[in-house]
Formats: C-alpha cells, structure tokens, sequence
C-alpha cells in the first residue's frame, strides 16, 4: 500500500483511508435531508450558545446543563440509526451495554478522583503555597469572549496532553487501550482506562477567573462540537466548520489503523490547534483500533496500563543469562 503524502508523511501506508474533503462521501437523499445534515451542528451549536447567553439565573446552572448533556447524547443516538456513516459502526446492544459501563465510571470514579486530585485541587495547591491571585481582571471581558477562552485554553491544553500521550511511552501505556476501539458511537469517548480519562480531564483554565455563564457557555459549546467526535452520523459540515472544530472525519482517522493517521487531529474541539501546529489531516477512515482490530475485553482495558508497563520493566531490567562457554 503506496499512501498518499500529506506534508513530510505518508499517510495511509498501513491501512486504507481516505484524504482530502473532495473525497468523502456526502449524504444520499433528497433537498429536505441534505439541508437538515448540512446545518444540523451549526444550528445546534448557535441555539445553545443563545439559550446559555439569555436564560435566566434559575435555569442557568449546572444540573440544567448535565440534563441538556444527557438529553442530547440520546437524542444523537437515535440519529446513529437515522443517518449513519457506516453500517459496520452500527450499535449493538452489547456494545451499547459496554459504552454505558465507561459512561457511568466517568461520571463516577473518574469526577471524584477529579474532585480531590485533579487541575483544581492541583491549582488551588500551587495558588495557596506561591500566594498567587487568579487573573480576576478575565471577567471584565465581553461573556461570549470569556466563553471562547476557556473552551480554547482547556482544548490547548488537551492538545499537548493528547499529544504526549501518543509521544511518551507512560503516558501511551493509559491512551492505548481507547484506541482499540472499533467503531465510533456517540459515547465511545468514555471508553478507556480510568487513568487516561481522568488525565485527559486536566486542564490550567483554573488559573483564571470567569464568570460562572461563562463555563456554562463553554460547556455548550464543547457539547456542540466534541459531542461528534465519536459518532456515527454522516455530516455535510460546512466548510467554516471543518476548517475550525475537529469533526467525525478527523478523529476517525485519529483512530485509524494507519500508524501515521493515527498520529493526527489531537484536539477535542479545536482543530485549528491542529493546523496551527501541522498535525491535522483532512479526511476519513472505516477501519479503526490496533492490531488489526483486535477488540479488548473490559478487563483488558482496565488492566492493560498496568500488566504491559510491569512487563516492559522487567525485559528492561531482567538479568542477561549467562551462556556456558564451550
């Protein structure tokens, strides 16, 4: 398999994909589902940014925003059967059963080893013993800038860890098993070794001060567009919207079983941190994990960090057999 060069790689030498936008299929149908898949996330993403900009304080508050996150989440499940990418992604209800197991660790085990060990605890630690203030003058600004900050400073973030985590062994060891996954599916985020999820989840933006609509409004908008990273919906995403937010299409190639594609589309939300830095790919890829597809069990996954790092240390440090001289 030649690939096809993007910059100084190849990409595509391993496994089949598919680069450049010109090349991706479009949705098949007539004018009203052309139109509805073409401004279904732009239309989403404005409607929320409106309704977290206007609503009143008795609805503006985080249970409101994890109901919306939950209501939203099904409702791009049902759109999974509707429209989907690719019929060998379709979901099964064993597949389903495990992405809801990973759902309920992230919002269980991996929020409250958050809550006592993560960037916050962290931040407040460092603010406490360096008697540093948090940039209190970031309110001052207009709330839909702050919104963009935070989402932007958290996804920069993102994108270094993200980045680390396919460079540096260790930390490869904990982001390894998400990329055994074989389809995408609306919660297929979830799915990973506690250890990488919550690392993942660290970010500075504790360092600054916003408004409390603010986080709300990034929130929204990292619902808007995070939300079909790992999903399986066909998508005429405007151009604006495939040159600025990572998309299906990128992190498919993400995951593909192509070593250099895989290599690419770090971000969450922000793919032009990934043009910025010459490590996004335009296109897409069907055929996902490592090892040609071998799927992990669920304990596999939660083990494998553990038992592969404990196996490279001992090949590393083991004795040299001596050998008899003749």
């Amino acid at each position: 398999m030649d690939g096809i060069r993007v910059g100084n790689r190849v990409i595509g030498a391993d496994a089949p994909v598919t680069v450049g936008w010109e090349n991706i299929p479009r949705v098949e149908g007539g004018p009203v589902k052309q139109f509805i898949f073409t401004w279904f996330q732009p239309t989403i993403l404005f409607a929320l940014i409106a309704f977290w900009y206007y609503a009143p304080d008795s609805i503006a508050k985080a249970s409101t925003a994890i109901a919306i996150g939950i209501g939203f989440r099904v409702f791009l499940l049902a759109l999974e059967w509707i429209n989907p990418r690719y019929d060998s992604w379709r979901l099964t209800w064993k597949e389903l059963a495990t992405d809801l197991f990973y759902v309920g660790i992230s919002y269980t085990l991996v929020r409250l080893a958050s809550r006592y060990f993560g960037d916050d605890a962290i931040i407040e630690a460092i603010q406490n013993n360096f008697d540093l203030d948090k940039l209190a003058w970031f309110t001052t600004m207009p709330l839909l800038l702050q919104a963009f900050l935070i989402s932007f400073i958290f996804d920069f973030g993102q994108y270094w860890m993200h980045r680390g985590m396919h460079n540096w062994y260790p930390l490869w060891l904990t982001h390894s098993v998400h990329h055994y996954i074989t389809q995408l599916n609306v919660n297929k985020g979830a799915v990973g070794n506690p250890v990488e999820l919550f690392l993942i989840g660290l970010g500075i933006g504790g360092f600054f001060d916003f408004l409390p609509r603010a986080a709300l409004l990034a929130g929204a908008i990292g619902l808007a567009v995070g939300s079909y990273q790992h999903i399986n919906v066909r998508f005429n995403s405007p151009r604006w919207w495939r040159y600025l937010f990572n998309t299906t299409e990128h992190h498919s190639l993400h995951h593909s079983q192509d070593f250099e594609a895989s290599r690419s589309n770090y971000s969450g939300t922000w793919i032009f941190i990934d043009r910025m830095f010459g490590t996004c790919v335009d296109g897409e890829a069907e055929l996902l994990g490592m090892e040609g597809g071998r799927r992990m069990s669920i304990r596999e996954q939660m083990t494998y960090p553990f038992t592969e790092g404990w196996k490279t240390l001992k090949e590393k440090f083991a004795r040299p057999v001596a050998v008899p001289a003749e």
